[in-house]
């Protein structure tokens, strides 16, 4: 199966060609220029290099958010226009998804015990954007949400964190790590592991989307739509991604 990933959802954004679950190629930039210009020329670069055609994709995978709203919106729209050209599938897959996923491919192992995992994301302003999830049984890659994707400031996002926990570690996963100051974190959850994975997630979104394609998970263009979260605030707070 030959995907086309791609994440426009932070200031990082990344573009990569799997075949199934094997990474044959993949383009990343930052900042500059805008994601309306960066995505094709990336995108440009990355066909060039690989020698695959568009018509070749079998699915096309995209990270939905959240994060930038016009990073969001350009990246699905691009998407959008492929798949229908195409009349390929898509894989609609959450950024914190895929952050939360690295934990489990990274050769990182559980504590005794169960584990949750919390990625999060700098949101700006003092927020991050972040959630709850589980490994799931048996997947070297697969995880479980556990509670809603949200907008919080550090504090509440540890809350949440604390009330999800009951008997099972803490691990806190992020590409922005330093946005939770330890000594918040120390204060709230005591020996909470943080674990920085990388902000390239186009290649994480590529495997998760085979997954998703082995298990009839995919959806149509229509159906496809972005997860700004609490939309007004992600455009308040957030200033990246052109």
């Amino acid at each position: 199966m030959l995907i086309l990933a791609l994440d426009t959802s932070t200031r990082v954004g990344s573009i990569a060609f799997l075949r199934d679950r094997q990474v044959l190629d993949e383009v990343s930039s930052r900042d500059e220029p805008s994601y309306s210009t960066r995505v094709f020329r990336d995108l440009a670069l990355l066909r060039s290099r690989a020698q695959i055609r568009m018509d070749q994709i079998d699915v096309f995978a995209v990270g939905t958010g959240p994060g930038s709203f016009t990073g969001l919106r350009v990246g699905l729209t691009a998407v959008k226009a492929w798949a229908e050209v195409h009349g390929k599938p898509i894989a609609a897959v959450s950024g914190l998804e895929a952050i939360a996923a690295q934990a489990t491919t990274n050769g990182d192992q559980p504590q005794a015990g169960s584990e949750l995992l919390a990625p999060y994301l700098d949101a700006r302003r003092g927020q991050v954007f972040g959630s709850t999830y589980r490994r799931v049984t048996g997947s070297s890659t697969a995880v479980e949400l556990l509670g809603a994707e949200a907008i919080l400031t550090a504090e509440e996002f540890l809350f949440l964190v604390k009330e999800n926990l009951g008997a099972a570690h803490a691990l806190l996963v992020s590409p922005t790590p330093d946005v939770l100051p330890r000594a918040l974190v120390d204060s709230i959850l005591p020996g909470a592991r943080i674990k920085e994975v990388s902000g390239i997630l186009a290649p994480v979104i590529g495997r998760l989307a085979f997954d998703r394609a082995s298990c009839g998970g995919l959806v149509d263009p229509l159906g496809l739509d972005a997860n700004y979260i609490r939309r007004t605030d992600a455009e308040v707070f957030w200033k990246g991604g052109g």
